[in-house]
């Protein structure tokens, strides 16, 4: 099939690529910059520079490539930015949603026949009920104010994508991402916290967090890709983990110290209601779905294991 992946020089597009390529796709990348072209182009992939937030430019981009599958990966910007949440995401949030918008409208003139973007497993359930979610399960009705546009254009994106009548909308849903490019590997940013003892465990810990290995997630998504129906998948490992359990397993990993113990008041004072809700109220997410009908089995099964590795 010929695909058309946006977003391809990310740390998940860089692993997506060379599978697609190697299971006999043709791969067209699209990327704002030219600063990976010979990285992407040595693992087979042919390099588009366009702004997915250009509507003329993505259409020409779609029209040249003729695309079977699009493969909408918006940039994650921000980062621990906790206090202006939105406002550090804003970029990946028009990603979401102008980005979006301008890939279905260019892939519908195109006549793509599967459409696969990304979404997020992690904050965005609703903070009642069981500590695991489905796909089934609703997100949060009453988001905090700091998060309410970001998750505006979570919804919006998959929303846009399984509405779409006219092409198999499918919707991944990945936990939070570790191992090489991420922030969750040596020398990133979030392990170099936790051996600084600068990522404190706030109140109970209680919040549950769900991982993926980026390579487990890109094999999910050349799974969607290849047999994925119209619907949202949650693209997790086997091993939604409180707070107060993988932190210190982190901290373990590295060789590094404890992490240290606030209470939730102070935490909150200290790094904002957004950092206290993470680590107190978020709920996981099941992977059953992904694993029974996209016949995929992560290959890290635990982050305990798997983080070992990417600490190495």
């Amino acid at each position: 099939m010929r695909i058309l992946i946006a977003g391809a020089t990310g740390a998940l597009g860089m692993q997506l690529v060379p599978r697609l390529v190697a299971e006999g796709h043709e791969v067209v990348g699209i990327s704002r910059g030219r600063r990976r072209r010979d990285a992407l182009q040595a693992l087979g992939a042919t390099l588009v520079v366009a702004d997915a937030l250009d509507l003329d430019a993505v259409t020409r981009a779609v029209q040249d490539a003729r695309p079977e599958v699009i493969v909408h990966q918006p940039a994650l910007s921000g980062g621990l930015e906790m206090r202006r949440f939105d406002r550090a995401f804003e970029q990946t949030n028009r990603l979401r949603t102008q980005g979006t918008d301008h890939l279905l409208a260019a892939g519908r003139r195109a006549g793509v026949r599967r459409f696969v973007a990304q979404s997020f497993a992690g904050w965005p359930f609703a903070r009642t009920g069981g500590p695991v979610k489905s796909e089934d399960d609703p997100l949060d009705p009453a988001p905090l104010d700091a998060m309410r546009r970001t998750l505006e254009a979570i919804r919006h994106l998959e929303d846009a994508v399984t509405g779409a009548d006219w092409t198999e909308g499918i919707v991944l849903r990945y936990g939070g991402f570790y191992g090489p490019g991420t922030t969750f590997t040596r020398g990133g940013e979030h392990l170099e916290l936790i051996r600084r003892r600068r990522f404190p465990v706030l109140g109970d810990g209680g919040g549950v967090w769900s991982f993926v290995h980026v390579e487990d997630a890109a094999d999910a998504t050349v799974a969607a890709v290849c047999r994925g129906r119209r619907g949202i998948y949650n693209v997790v490992d086997d091993d939604p983990t409180p707070v107060a359990a993988w932190l210190p397993a982190a901290a373990g990993a590295l060789g590094a110290k404890p992490p240290r113990r606030l209470p939730r008041s102070l935490g909150r004072l200290l790094a904002g209601e957004v950092a206290t809700v993470m680590m107190t109220e978020v709920r996981g997410a099941s992977n059953a779905k992904a694993k029974r009908e996209l016949e995929w089995t992560p290959g890290h099964p635990s982050w305990r294991e798997g983080m070992r590795e990417a600490a190495a």
